[in-house]
């Protein structure tokens, strides 16, 4: 028995007056020490041979073995399995494509993945990605590096604060205009004048790194306002507002917050003054934040494009096969066509010899007009079948045309003969 009934007894020696029976107490106590074995058996502290409970006390008992880890277990082997398979294939074929999978099917080939990527599968400096394939498709490939949003890649806080203009003087372009527009950045003076010095601080250390500061394409709400930070092509829209506009608490109603925004996944988007730090302090972090973006951005742009470009390789591929195979299919209609002829051409010479002998065994016998008649239409059925025999003459290789692409498609394996982004019928 566990110690719970040892203590509920030595309360009771102690003098103490129970408020409940004493039965009442030990079915409590049994209860609770069931419990706590039961923890302990579900968290492998403790293993309870069932088969034991009725045998005989004095027989000895063997130990029970314990539970097989998770990564021993069937469905796990099996999905190591997959996912063993899968690296395989995508270290020697590059990609795999899955054309129509079922949601069933995406859902398994997502948990293989993330299978692989836990237990360290994937090949050493590089990982796997997965991308949309036409429409319901789901194409899985191997990118180089680490994911963006893997923690070591993530932005440190920045080991230089960025400085924070005391006036509003010799402002960015984008940024005194925005100072310009009442419509934007609708709030208390005190708080408008720190928005704008903070957007300035942050347009003027974007500049210094060799960044573009432009006027914001994003939409806002009258108390927001913001400028857009373009790194490496891509623009990512910084906005300041106030956080508590409707707060009657002195100390709410003065933060602010600065965004950034279209946040993607567990990325931060959204910075407060903290007690730890200000939203001045913060700069850095906002501005390391955007470049690890454009970083992300970069290399996503770069996937894209050598997916796009291997993808091109393999289409011009299949299409040049498809090609070869649809102007097979224009000689051998050909062919198929000389032989009908040949075979027809045989069978009507054959009918003419036997008309020429026809004539023969009835001349003298019948008279001359219907003679006539009949070697008059031998000698245009001879003429006829000399026109249809291909063997008449010496056939040459047949000249082809350009496939269309109603030809080409039965033989694209799913490739569309317009381009590589589109999907054929097949």
């Amino acid at each position: 028995m566990c110690g719970c009934m040892a203590i509920g007894s030595d309360r009771a020696a102690a003098g103490g007056s129970p408020r409940v029976p004493l039965s009442t107490r030990l079915l409590d106590v049994m209860s609770s020490c069931w419990r706590s074995t039961a923890a302990m058996r579900d968290r492998c502290f403790l293993m309870i041979d069932d088969d034991s409970v009725g045998a005989d006390r004095d027989e000895p008992t063997g130990l029970v073995q314990p539970r097989s880890p998770y990564c021993d277990r069937p469905v796990a082997r099996a999905r190591r399995a997959r996912a063993q398979e899968l690296i395989e294939r995508l270290v020697a074929e590059g990609r795999v494509r899955l054309s129509e999978p079922d949601h069933d099917e995406v859902a398994e080939w997502r948990r293989v993945v993330n299978y692989a990527k836990r237990h360290g599968m994937e090949p050493a400096g590089r990982r796997i990605e997965k991308v949309p394939y036409g429409g319901p498709g789901l194409e899985l490939f191997l990118a180089d590096g680490p994911h963006p949003n893997a923690r070591n890649q993530r932005p440190r806080a920045a080991g230089e604060p960025i400085p924070v203009p005391a006036r509003l003087g010799h402002l960015h372009p984008v940024v005194a205009t925005l100072k310009d527009e009442e419509s934007r950045l609708v709030m208390p003076p005190a708080l408008r004048r720190r928005s704008l010095l903070l957007l300035q601080g942050l347009a003027a250390e974007a500049v210094r790194r060799g960044y573009e500061v432009r006027k914001a394409r994003s939409a806002f709400y009258p108390r927001e306002g913001g400028v857009d930070v373009a790194v490496d092509g891509f623009a990512y829209t910084v906005s300041a507002r106030q956080e508590f506009p409707e707060s009657t608490n002195p100390e709410r109603s003065t933060r602010l917050v600065l965004e950034l925004a279209h946040g993607l996944g567990d990325r931060p988007g959204r910075w407060r003054d903290r007690k730890s730090r200000t939203l001045e302090e913060a700069l850095g972090v906002i501005l390391g934040e955007i470049e690890a973006r454009a970083a992300e951005d970069t290399r996503r742009r770069q996937d894209e494009q050598q997916a796009k470009a291997e993808r091109e390789v393999r289409w011009r591929a299949a299409l040049d096969e498809a090609k070869q195979q649809a102007v097979r299919e224009q000689l051998a209609h050909v062919l198929r066509e000389e032989a009908r002829g040949w075979q027809e051409a045989t069978a009507l010479s054959a009918y003419c010899m036997a008309l020429e002998r026809r004539i023969q065994e009835l001349d003298g016998t019948t008279d001359e007009p219907a003679l006539d008649s009949a070697r008059r239409w031998l000698e245009w059925a001879r003429a006829y079948v000399k026109s249809i025999d291909p063997l008449s003459g010496l056939p040459g290789m047949p000249r082809t045309r350009e496939p269309t692409s109603e030809e080409l498609e039965p033989h694209l394996r799913g490739w569309s003969p317009h381009g590589p982004e589109r999907r054929g019928r097949g």
